[in-house]
């Protein structure tokens, strides 16, 4: 069932053949649609009405799509109200300033009824949508035996909504994500990449992914400085003309560094708070969080069973403060218990140590990611029925599932 039936929605253009072709569409989801040509009368009308949602003409006379959007945000009854333009004009400085004016997405005639319909739906969810491109650590292994799962290592996007797409590592599995944007054709895209750490299972794809060579795109990356080496120079030294053909400065989009420690901030509406791991080296977890939902990504990182020498109660309490509650909790789980006694101070942790860690923590759903590279697909399956069993045993609330590459999962 669509998310617009039964909606209340009211559609502003000057154009009397668009109205009615939205109009029918929208009608045939079950949708209660109302009609204006004349933007002025319409905004005393959506006052009134108060629908759930507005989609707006730009381009109108009397008041185009911009100030009627800027005076209905002014109305504090409308505050839950999604407003969306919908315009001829496809120039990104329009849709920057639609989304800065407090519209809620911005869609580019001619109407194309699939791709019209499905970012309405998007857009009236808010979707939180978590798709995973690689879930392997150390270093891809393709074959029979990673067919299930897949064999290319970590990357995961998050989209929120906004257009916001934060892309979070960029191992061999940024290449999936790579083709997967490409096909859709974007225009202008803007991306967040969130780096855990630099070890290369976590940055040697990114001089792969193709939209980091297109002019008129946009990309900011994200992650910890080592010392006095900042990102910038951590990326660019992978493609240094020693070790790769193409060099840091052939990216054509517009790109940007930023160096994070411990720390909390805001990009648009999206709360982003980064806590250090335990990890050789310097290596971040993050935390999302966007109108009560969160998703907390924590890889590569360690979790000494208590008990033994190098247990931290401190940083155990404060992991799980960090992640607690979260919707969705993307953690190493690299080894079974038998692999970790002879891997202990590796970086990585054991499932039953992570399964205790969510539990505690009282996350909602545990991802189990960064498999060993000598684990196959069953050896995946036995590990996630290891904390299932446990989060049994325990009755614990949360759940656990071990993703598979291109399995996507929604917020709501």
């Amino acid at each position: 069932m669509s998310v617009l039936k039964n909606l209340n929605i009211h559609v502003v253009d000057d154009d009397p053949d668009v109205l009615l072709v939205v109009k029918a569409l929208l009608e045939d989801y079950d949708a209660n649609v109302k009609t204006s040509t004349s933007s002025k009368k319409a905004l005393g009308e959506i006052i009134e009405d108060k629908p759930d949602l507005a989609i707006l003409d730009l381009m109108m006379p009397e008041m185009d799509g911009l100030d009627l959007c800027r005076l209905l945000r002014k109305e504090t009854d409308l505050a839950d109200m999604k407003i969306v333009i919908f315009s001829g004009k496809s120039y990104e400085q329009d849709q920057q300033r639609a989304l800065s004016f407090g519209a809620d997405g911005y869609l580019t005639k001619p109407l194309i009824t699939d791709e019209f319909i499905q970012k309405l739906e998007d857009i009236v969810e808010e979707k939180v949508e978590v798709t995973y491109w690689g879930v392997r650590g150390t270093l891809p292994v393709p074959g029979e035996g990673s067919l299930r799962y897949g064999g290319n290592t970590m990357c995961t996007s998050i989209q929120f909504p906004k257009d916001n797409l934060f892309i979070l590592d960029a191992g061999s599995g940024i290449k999936q994500l790579s083709d997967h944007l490409m096909g859709l054709q974007l225009e202008a895209l803007h991306a967040k990449i969130f780096i855990s750490h630099p070890h290369w299972d976590h940055i040697n794809a990114l001089p792969f992914f193709v939209p980091l060579y297109i002019p008129g795109n946009e990309f900011e990356i994200f992650g910890a400085s080592h010392g006095s080496v900042t990102m910038r120079e951590l990326i660019s030294a992978q493609m240094d003309g020693v070790y790769f053909p193409i060099r840091i400065k052939e990216f054509a989009a517009r790109t940007y560094f930023r160096d994070l420690k411990e720390e909390e901030f805001k990009i648009n509406d999206i709360l982003v708070k980064t806590m250090l791991l335990s990890h050789p080296g310097t290596c971040l977890g993050y935390r999302l969080e966007y109108k009560n939902r969160s998703v907390c990504y924590i890889t590569d990182n360690e979790l000494f069973p208590e008990g033994t020498r190098e247990y931290n109660s401190n940083y155990w309490d404060k992991l799980t403060a960090f992640i607690q509650g979260t919707d969705i909790l993307i953690t190493d789980a690299t080894y079974t218990d038998d692999e970790y006694l002879k891997k202990s101070k590796w970086g990585h942790s054991a499932v039953s140590q992570v399964a205790k860690l969510a539990h505690d923590a009282e996350v909602k759903e545990l991802h189990l990611i960064h498999h060993d590279p000598d684990q196959n697909d069953d050896a995946i399956d036995a590990k996630l029925k290891t904390a299932q069993d446990l989060l049994t045993e325990w009755d614990s609330k949360t759940t656990c599932i071990a993703p598979q590459e291109r399995q996507s999962f929604k917020i709501t």
